[in-house]
């Protein structure tokens, strides 16, 4: 069980992990740090974090190596990736790889803290509280997709699919509203916990990947239907 406001960073710039520190300690986390991509691979692998703070350049390997490793291993601790600024690519990639949302650096303290709070409260919803509304814990069914928000599964016919948690995210959203348009700004608000900034991608880069785990192409639309310059629906009679 992850202890609770417990966040590792691994980043090899030791003056910004202690400035994190200072920052965060105040706010109510514990900080762990790791400086280099081995130890880093080891205690995220290991350690009992709710979130992962990972920096892309680091020393004996990069960042993206390190993650594709952990959701290699099935672990669903949340990531937040560090980019460069400006460096759009890096930014795909990551999430491509299974990263649940990115920050360009130099980044404000209190975006960070923003972001931390955001996807930790999605990872935090997704344990059923004792008086949960039993209407929101109910299975949902679509053709021959099923999603369980209890044990956070998704079963396509007879194969259960490996999504990463903003990927269940957004499928539970557009299963919840099969048939309807999503729009961008709802999917990031509801799923990501914030709004979507100028040439912001990651939904767009989320749904390309589920389009992949549900149908084997990625462009492939017979299930996620894409309205131009709105949003995403899924097919509600397709399947």
């Amino acid at each position: 069980m992850a202890m609770m406001n417990h966040i590792l960073v691994i980043d090899d710039d030791r003056e910004l992990v202690d400035l994190l520190r200072e920052y965060l300690v105040p706010e109510g986390f514990t900080v762990d740090a790791a400086f280099d991509h081995s130890t880093g691979l080891s205690k995220a692998l290991h350690g009992d974090d709710e979130l992962v703070i990972l920096d892309v350049m680091l020393p004996g390997g990069s960042g993206f190596e390190l993650l594709k490793r952990l959701r290699a291993e099935s672990t669903a601790t949340p990531v937040l990736l560090l980019t460069a600024r400006g460096d759009a690519v890096d930014r795909i990639v990551g999430l491509e790889i299974g990263a649940d949302d990115y920050l360009p650096k130099p980044f404000d303290p209190r975006e960070l803290l923003a972001r931390i709070r955001a996807i930790l409260r999605r990872t935090r919803a997704a344990r059923k509280p004792e008086d949960a509304p039993e209407e929101e814990d109910a299975d949902i069914k679509v053709g021959d997709l099923s999603l369980s928000p209890s044990t956070r599964t998704v079963t396509l016919g007879s194969k259960q699919l490996d999504l990463t948690t903003m990927e269940f995210n957004i499928l539970e959203i557009l299963l919840r509203r099969s048939g309807t348009i999503v729009t961008r700004d709802e999917m990031a608000k509801l799923a990501m916990g914030r709004d979507l900034a100028p040439f912001d991608r990651s939904v767009d880069v989320h749904i390309s990947k589920l389009r992949r785990k549900l149908s084997g192409r990625e462009d492939s639309e017979s299930r996620i239907k894409s309205i131009r310059g709105v949003g995403y629906m899924y097919a509600a009679s397709t399947h």
